[in-house]
């Protein structure tokens, strides 16, 4: 495997794992931003694939996927689960929605958001 697309799922492995230590000490805001990192470095590993050219510097997980010419690839499963998970990454960072958002992040919501995430993350690893 290419030393770039490697890096980028050795970092997503990683942000994944940081999402469920995450998920079992109860932090459930940063389950849902890990789950977009994990998710951001699988696309980028995949568009760097694909494209042969380095990545966009850009936390948009659709327009990654548009970019790197694979969002037409996606089930529509998969394209509705990137656009649950996008907000994610912004809402965390920012005080006025972590409290909506924290309410919204359930243990069994949680749960849900990791195990999309390991799914569309290994949909993404068969293609590399």
């Amino acid at each position: 495997m290419d030393n770039k697309i490697k890096y980028w799922i050795d970092i997503s492995d990683y942000d994944l794992e940081t999402a469920e230590a995450m998920f079992h000490s109860k932090r459930y805001l940063y389950v849902g931003f890990m789950c977009h990192q994990t998710i951001e470095k699988a696309f980028k590993a995949y568009f760097t694939k694909i494209k042969s050219e380095t990545a966009p510097y850009t936390h948009s997980l659709s327009f990654l996927a548009k970019r790197g010419e694979f969002y037409d690839s996606l089930s529509e499963e998969q394209k509705e689960f990137i656009d649950q998970v996008e907000p994610l990454n912004i809402e965390a960072r920012y005080p006025s929605h972590k409290e909506r958002l924290m309410r919204s992040l359930t243990d069994s919501k949680c749960i849900e958001i990791i195990q999309k995430t390991k799914e569309l993350q290994q949909w993404i690893k068969e293609r590399l």
